[in-house]
């Protein structure tokens, strides 16, 4: 068959598991995510054989440090995706919740209930364990997957389904609940994205820059996602010095490759020698390249010069620029100019200066002496998330089982008819 052929297949089963996994009750959804879970746990040797596989083959294409670090499975990750789906299971039932609810004066009673989106198509790189997250939260959702995984996590992803698959066979779920596109040509995404507009409800991309970038301009359906994460951490006046230090390395260096790493930081004029040095030292000795403006330059040894590409530049590794600013106002209007909405944090011991930061930042996530790297639907007790929003229509943020439903209008009269 040609690209065509599977995908309108994919499409149209899908849409037919849609309607049935709609009407499935908490109890059967839930089942299927506990029995994946313990399956995962039982074909463990087997993904990281196919993992093995995969990354063997990045390796020798030259794929870079961060993206083979996003790429890598070992029995801990495994684990935690296990554990991922058993954090799903106990996350309150999306579905049939009513949102609000009234009464008009004619006598009708108005209820605004949460319902599936319907088909979700999720095209990502090479983090096999989106494969388990974003499959878990659609089943939770109440919604049909289509998913398209990066070829050089293709093994690795086709293992991990065979464990949801078990999931939904032990629960009696329509079996293309939870699909894999099963080819690694390059024209099923653009298909997918250009002509399943009557079978694919949202698309939700999940990697890098030009992935996104493509999903963006190619789409015919609805997307939620985010183009870029360029994150700042901007250390006011009153920062604690330690404090600082710290969020700012493991912002950046805990995992460089992430969406949610540190790629900017700004720091107060007025506390700048008391923070910048320490900070530059403790970064160039965890292996960090420091991109400096003149002032950061003059303040710390150990800095490279920042051009003005590198304040619109996610790295994506352990490289981060920084810059001195006048105050808070200037740092709110640098995040303004160069950042992504995605993530912004300030440490500072000021309480009235943290909360004009955190409402004058309009991005997706904001946090007050936490690092950025908590932008995370886990770490927000979503149990996963299916990617990050930074748009501003229907979800913001992480991306959970909630985020993945729409709603419908319920109206119960007693034989009114309008005048």
């Amino acid at each position: 068959m040609d690209v065509s052929e599977i995908m309108d297949g994919l499409g149209r089963n899908a849409r037919d598991a849609a309607s049935e996994l709609a009407l499935c009750p908490t109890s059967q959804r839930d089942k299927a995510l506990a029995t994946a879970a313990k399956s995962i746990r039982d074909r463990s040797a087997t993904i990281l054989a196919a993992n093995e596989v995969d990354v063997a083959a990045a390796e020798k294409r030259g794929l870079r440090a961060s993206m083979l670090d996003r790429l890598a499975l070992d029995s801990e990750r495994v684990e935690a995706m296990a554990a991922g789906l058993e954090v799903v299971i106990e996350l309150p039932d999306p579905l049939g919740r009513v949102l609000a609810e009234w009464d008009r004066p004619n006598g009708l009673h108005i209820q605004r209930i949460a319902v599936p989106l319907g088909v979700i198509g999720i095209i990502y790189e090479s983090r096999p364990n989106v494969t388990a997250d974003a499959a878990a939260l659609c089943l939770k959702s109440g919604n049909a997957a289509i998913l398209r995984g990066g070829s050089e996590s293709f093994h690795s992803s086709r293992s991990i389904l065979e464990s949801l698959a078990d999931g939904l066979d032990a629960a009696n779920i329509h079996p293309a609940a939870i699909q894999m596109v099963p080819t690694t040509d390059r024209a099923a995404v653009g298909y997918m994205l250009s002509s399943m507009g009557d079978t694919i409800d949202v698309v939700v991309p999940r990697g890098g820059k030009n992935l996104i970038a493509r999903v963006q301009q190619e789409a015919r359906v609805p997307v939620i996602g985010h183009l870029e994460g360029i994150c700042h951490v901007y250390l006011h006046e009153s920062a604690n010095a330690e404090m600082a230090r710290d969020i700012v390395l493991n912002a950046k260096m805990r995992r460089t490759g992430i969406c949610g790493a540190a790629e900017t930081v700004l720091v107060d004029r007025s506390a700048a020698d008391r923070l910048v040095p320490d900070i530059v030292a403790a970064l160039n000795e965890a292996g960090c390249e420091v991109r400096g403006d003149e002032n950061v330059r003059q303040i710390a040894s150990g800095v490279n010069a920042a051009d003005e590409e590198d304040w619109h530049t996610e790295y994506l590794d352990a490289i981060i620029s920084m810059k001195v600013v006048d105050d808070l106002d200037q740092a709110v209007e640098h995040i303004r100019s160069y950042g992504s909405g995605h993530t912004e944090s300030i440490v500072a011991e000021d309480q009235d200066a943290a909360e004009k930061f955190l409402g004058d930042v309009d991005s997706a996530i904001v946090l007050h002496n936490a690092s950025t790297q908590y932008a995370d639907g886990g770490e927000f007790g979503m149990g996963a998330e299916i990617g990050i929003a930074t748009g501003r229509i229907h979800a913001r943020g992480p991306v959970g089982a909630e985020q993945l439903t729409s709603y419908k209008y319920v109206v119960r009269g007693s034989g009114q008819v309008r005048p």
